[in-house]
């Protein structure tokens, strides 16, 4: 058996992912599968595009952005998708306005919008000492804001409980792996100048070190399913601003090629299977029923659970390698104090997804007689099977490669 090409599985899993959402969107519209039901899987194709691009630029960046606001802003008489697109207005319009104004300053004291021009501007004895350390620091809060981090985890939460369930994965995704880009790009040459690699690299480690702790022990709060899927994708975003820290390595670009297929993935199956699992209760356990996918479909059920394990780094998923991957790049470069709190959140991660696997899955169930036991749609049990199957497909072909 030979490796899939990382060319070929950068642009098949964001279209498994696709794939995922329109079945969603069957369910959705009452079953019906024609072109008018599946019309608004359209707006969600150049999110996919954007995952599957190794560098979506920053006009690409302006553009997801608005698109993901104008989805949750179609439906007015939907108070939760208005609230939320609301919020990602102003976080997402505010950051990038800043952020942009960042590279504009940053531009005018060097005279050139090059990166590697800009660092050797910034390196010569004449050049100004002062004006570059407030700019710098604003031309990343986009990128920063973007992947979700705290304390910006809020966005992915609301987006995964107040969004629709066929587009909020992907919209997540596409927001992370933008904002995964925009540092990058800024980052670019950054060693030649040791200062400005000194400043961005506190930030950078403050700002981890925050989206951990507090990521864990948001995600130890949380009682909504969604919300827990959507926090975990905030932590997916500290880990890849902690391997931006950790340095751009040969390995890196490989590092976020596959972080950015399965958090589309990862995303999409958790995000799907999130809404059929009950919320956290306070409830006797005697009294409380399980989760009617487990109950009825039980094996549609773990393909769902799947993508959920993968995103939390459970031993023998694909995302186990992604938390390792950061977490031996964390131990290379000394960040002892980041590796140990990068082990915290992956331990707040797995007991989440095994209390969330317990109570789904129901501890005694007691049915109330004359109510029946409705079952799950087969467009939307197939739908955690194509998920399921995207996770598989990575972890195969990473383990040949």
């Amino acid at each position: 058996m030979s490796a899939i090409p990382a060319e070929l599985w950068q642009w098949l899993i964001p279209a498994l992912a696709v794939l995922a959402a329109a079945l969603r969107l069957i369910v959705d519209r009452g079953g019906g599968a024609s072109e008018f039901t599946l019309g608004p899987i359209v707006v969600v194709l150049p999110l996919a595009v954007a995952i599957a691009l190794p560098h979506p630029g920053a006009a690409a960046t302006l553009l997801i952005a608005g698109l993901v606001v104008a989805i949750l802003a179609r439906d007015h008489g939907d108070l939760l998708q208005s609230e939320c697109a609301l919020k990602l207005a102003w976080v997402l319009g505010g950051s990038l306005a800043l952020s942009i104004a960042g590279s504009e300053l940053l531009a005018m004291v060097t005279g050139t919008r090059l990166n590697a021009e800009q660092w050797a501007v910034l390196g010569a004895p004449i050049g100004p000492d002062d004006l570059w350390r407030v700019a710098l620091p604003l031309s990343l809060l986009a990128g920063l804001v973007l992947l979700g981090g705290a304390p910006f985890h809020f966005w992915p939460a609301d987006l995964f409980q107040g969004g629709r369930s066929w587009a909020a994965p992907l919209a997540a995704a596409a927001l992370q792996v933008s904002g995964a880009s925009w540092l990058a790009r800024r980052l670019s040459g950054i060693e030649s100048l040791p200062e400005a690699r000194a400043v961005t690299s506190n930030l950078l480690a403050a700002v981890s070190g925050i989206a951990f702790l507090v990521g864990a022990a948001t995600l130890l709060q949380q009682r909504r399913p969604e919300r827990r899927i959507g926090t975990l994708a905030s932590l997916h975003g500290a880990l890849a601003i902690a391997m931006l820290l950790a340095g751009n390595g040969p390995g890196s670009e490989q590092w976020f090629a596959r972080w950015s297929a399965h958090l589309a993935i990862g995303l999409t199956g958790a995000g799907l299977f999130a809404r059929f699992l009950p919320v956290t209760s306070d409830v006797d356990p005697a009294n409380r029923r399980g989760s009617v996918l487990f109950r009825r479909h039980p094996f549609s059920a773990i393909a769902g659970l799947l993508a959920t394990l993968s995103l939390a780094g459970v031993p023998g998923t694909p995302g186990a390698a992604i938390w390792l991957e950061a977490a031996r790049a964390l131990a290379a470069s000394r960040h002892s104090t980041l590796l140990a709190l990068l082990g915290l959140a992956w331990l707040a991660s797995f007991a989440t997804v095994m209390r969330q696997w317990r109570e789904a899955a129901g501890i005694p169930v007691r049915a109330p007689e004359g109510v029946p036991d409705p079952g799950v749609p087969g467009a939307a049990r197939a739908a955690l099977w194509v998920g399921a199957a995207g996770v598989i497909l990575l972890g195969a072909s990473w383990l040949v490669s």
